[in-house]
């Protein structure tokens, strides 16, 4: 019995998974290793790219061993709306601070679900911002303004 492996769900996710851990491997090898006593500003992306990957592998083999198929058809919009969301966070980070950007990248993220509920969405955002603003901004002091730009 020979597996179709184009139309293999994990086998997909795991093809892409070692993909993504490749490129941003490949992309800290400018940066300086280190060693795990003096770690140096490449040391965790490629770890961590490295472990990605190995999910990655893991993922495939289980695709394999299953051969549990593609159902349905790619999803473009919540793909579309939330490529859209993380570009707009990036800009809006940039001009109007980190909460407005949090606030619009959750609203444009929303809307590429099946379903749209403003109650759940404001939700989502109070808690969503108000725990990254403590982690981000507080607790770890990234420099990052809350209103306006730097």
């Amino acid at each position: 019995m020979k597996a179709d492996l184009r139309n293999n769900k994990d086998f997909l996710g795991g093809l892409f998974m070692i993909t993504i851990g490749a490129i941003a491997f490949y992309m800290a090898l400018d940066y300086p290793f280190g060693s795990a006593l003096r770690m140096g500003p490449g040391f965790f992306p490629r770890v961590l790219a490295g472990i990605f990957m190995a999910f990655g592998v893991f993922v495939m083999i289980r695709g394999i061993l299953s051969g549990e198929k593609v159902q349905g058809r790619w999803g473009w919009k919540p793909l579309g709306f939330i490529l859209a969301s993380l570009i707009v966070f990036g800009w809006t980070m940039e001009h109007f601070g980190l909460i407005p950007a949090l606030l619009a990248m959750f609203v444009i993220a929303t809307l590429g679900g099946h379903e749209f509920n403003w109650k759940e969405v404001l939700v989502l955002m109070v808690v969503m911002s108000t725990f990254a603003v403590v982690v981000f901004v507080y607790l770890i002091g990234l420099p990052y303004p809350l209103w306006g730009s730097y």
